[in-house]
């Protein structure tokens, strides 16, 4: 079905005028708020959280080399209650959680001494609608830990905040998520290896894009622990969201060629996700800001997103508004007074959860609404100052329709929304050379989809 508009109304051409301003997370045409992911948000707990860390600082080290064979010490007995907990998590709400390891052997590299057994703990929530359940978001942290020796298997590295606030926030959400259904599948990772070399999430990422897999976005939380930065200052009313835009490959793709012709370095996949991510976490967390950085990561650095980013996947990664570098990848010490080392009591739980529950509207938000439509292009045959966009129709059974959304090309996000129906093409009175446009799909709960970048059709 098409639909082509017929004059547009005043309130329309209103808003259009005032579209360098307007918000449509707020107007008419906004996502409609929904009362389960507040309950999932409001059922996220710090104290839980804070239990979940101090049990992982006990096992004395996690590096991907330590002992597996103990109970109380050593990466091995720190995946065994991993695993023990998600299952006890799954036992509780009807056994839909599906735990399981996911294991291969990493041989002898830079930062791996012996041929070493890297284990990821996957918690997969399926999803409950056909058409949707094939459509995966993936969310980890990583559970390995480091000193200042990245080959000291031995010592004590309690990595209470990296990363054992990404794993327990992970955690916590699988555990209150259960209970709830979505239409998209759910994976929480808890996965290994990171610190020698993003090794857990390489391995699953890879057998994700060898199997064709349906991963529709990915984030991970890594240092999501603390809200101090190194002079002491405090800042809890917000989290660091690293979006790539244009991936890092040797020869362009069609679809970056494509994007860089039509001057969308801002519209990759990955970006689209962030703005829904972002969207979603300050509707259901308010007062919490979500501040999308424009880069892969941070200097220096990197995380588990990258593999799935390597792999064509949208990919985001949460980590904390300002680093204390002295509490991370430190043996632990006091000198000079100052004590250094990834301890728990340099964690700030309740900032932890509000992570958490960013992380977990999201996911809810992303599971439950339809997917984000495809094939979405704009019509380039002729010179004019409307824009026509079209798209593939969406296959979900509870599709209301969809909505269009713009803004100017100096904006980052998204400043103006319609909602247009259940058509698969639509023309507006904005200029295709002025502004940007995205197309989303939306559900009859009033579920929204990340947008959709158009293509030039000529």
């Amino acid at each position: 079905m098409s639909h082509r508009a017929a004059a547009p109304s005043m309130l329309f051409l209103l808003a259009l005028a005032g579209t360098a301003s307007a918000a449509p997370e707020t107007g008419p045409d906004s996502p409609r708020h929904q009362a389960q992911i507040d309950q999932i948000v409001s059922q996220i707990s710090p104290q839980r959280i804070e239990g979940y860390i101090r049990k992982l600082v006990g096992f004395k080290t996690r590096h991907t080399m330590s002992d597996t064979v103990s109970d109380t010490e050593g990466i091995g007995a720190a995946r065994r209650w991993i695993k023990a907990e998600l299952e006890r998590c799954g036992a509780a709400d009807g056994g839909r959680l599906q735990v399981a390891f996911d294991s291969h052997i990493s041989p002898v590299s830079a930062r791996i001494s012996r041929p070493t057994e890297v284990v990821n703990v996957v918690a997969t929530l399926p999803g409950a609608q056909p058409a949707s359940a094939a459509r995966t978001y993936v969310v980890s942290g990583h559970y390995d830990s480091r000193n200042s020796d990245i080959m000291d298997a031995s010592g004590a590295a309690p990595g209470a905040n990296d990363d054992a606030s990404g794993t327990a926030a992970v955690m916590e959400m699988a555990c209150v998520m259960a209970r709830y259904r979505f239409d998209a599948t759910l994976v929480f990772m808890t996965v290994a290896g990171e610190e020698q070399g993003l090794l857990g999430a390489t391995h699953w990422a890879e057998q994700a894009s060898q199997q064709k897999r349906d991963i529709a976005g990915m984030f991970t939380n890594d240092i999501i622990g603390s809200s101090h930065d190194e002079h002491g200052k405090r800042d809890n009313t917000q989290v660091r969201l690293f979006a790539e835009g244009l991936p890092v490959q040797k020869e362009n793709s069609p679809a970056v060629r494509t994007l860089v012709q039509t001057g969308g370095e801002n519209d990759s996949l990955s970006r689209q996700l962030a703005r829904a991510v972002k969207a979603a976490g300050e509707r259901y967390v308010p007062g919490f800001k979500v501040n999308i950085i424009q880069r892969r990561d941070r200097y220096l650095r990197g995380g588990d997103h990258m593999p799935f980013l390597e792999r064509g996947y949208a990919a985001l990664r949460f980590t904390e508004p300002a680093e204390d570098f002295s509490h991370q990848h430190q043996n632990l010490r006091t000198e000079n007074g100052k004590v250094y080392g990834d301890l728990p009591q340099f964690d700030d739980f309740d900032y932890i959860a509000q992570v958490a529950r960013v992380n977990a509207a999201a996911l809810a938000s992303l599971a439950l609404a339809p997917a984000a439509p495809r094939q979405v292009q704009v019509r380039t045959a002729q010179l004019e100052n409307d824009t026509a966009l079209l798209w593939q129709a969406n296959a979900e059974p509870d599709l209301a329709g969809y909505r269009v959304v713009w803004r100017t090309t100096d904006a980052p996000d998204w400043q103006g929304a319609q909602l247009v129906g259940k058509v698969t093409e639509f023309r507006l009175p904005l200029s295709k050379d002025n502004y940007y446009f995205g197309v989303q799909a939306v559900d009859q709960d009033g579920n929204v989809s990340p947008a959709s970048y158009p293509t030039p059709l000529r």
